[in-house]
């Protein structure tokens, strides 16, 4: 294996790599280590391909594929997938590489700012894309919200409307559509974390 690529943790458990994906995240949420050791050792790999192509620093992308796995052996317990793990585990590097891109591009204004009392523009097509692909992000969790859940939350960030204008169109209690809308938030802000926050600055969305 090349010099700077991840290091893969080999286990003498054959038996594991016989498994399915389903078959290990069924042991993984029982936490069973070799069961993690084998899904480590099966997506590491092409995980490190893919950050790699995104991020110019090796290093960075070694970091974020820790992250990763760290986070999938810390909600073990509580996972529960509606996608192959494949799919889970490269949208969970791709949140974490756009956070890291985020992190390091508000710096970079931050710093550039400093050196200049006019305001810097970020209009090339790169930065177009990461726009698209954040706001892209930020819709598909929307989309996975229960579906009253969302049409309050849509009425209220996207139509600007009252919680009691809610309540009247919909027929509900003004508490009612406060905790929908409360919830929806806690749930967005648990799925995508601090990138939420960052993109609210970032795309200046009204989401949030």
């Amino acid at each position: 294996m090349a010099k700077d690529g991840p290091i893969i943790l080999f286990v003498k458990a054959a038996d594991y790599q016989q498994y399915n994906d389903s078959d290990l995240i069924g042991l993984l949420r029982e936490g069973d280590h070799l069961a993690y050791m084998e899904i480590y050792n099966r997506y590491a790999r092409s995980l490190y391909v893919k950050g790699c192509k995104k991020l110019d620093s090796r290093d960075d992308v070694k970091d974020l594929l820790q992250d990763v796995f760290a986070a999938l052996w810390k909600n073990r317990y509580a996972l529960t997938l509606n996608t192959p793990l494949a799919g889970y585990l490269y949208a969970t590097l791709r949140y974490m590489v756009i956070k890291r891109i985020l992190h390091k591009k508000v710096q970079t204004t931050y710093l550039e700012s400093l050196k200049s009392a006019t305001p810097i523009k970020h209009e090339t097509a790169d930065n177009l894309a990461r726009e698209n692909e954040l706001k892209r992000l930020i819709e598909t969790e929307i989309t996975s919200l229960p579906e009253k859940m969302q049409e309050v939350f849509r009425m209220s960030r996207e139509h600007h409307l009252s919680h009691r204008e809610i309540a009247v169109q919909l027929g509900l209690s003004e508490a009612t559509v406060k905790k929908h809308v409360n919830n929806a938030l806690k749930s967005l802000r648990i799925k995508l974390g601090t990138l939420v926050l960052a993109a609210c600055i970032y795309l200046g969305t009204y989401f949030f």
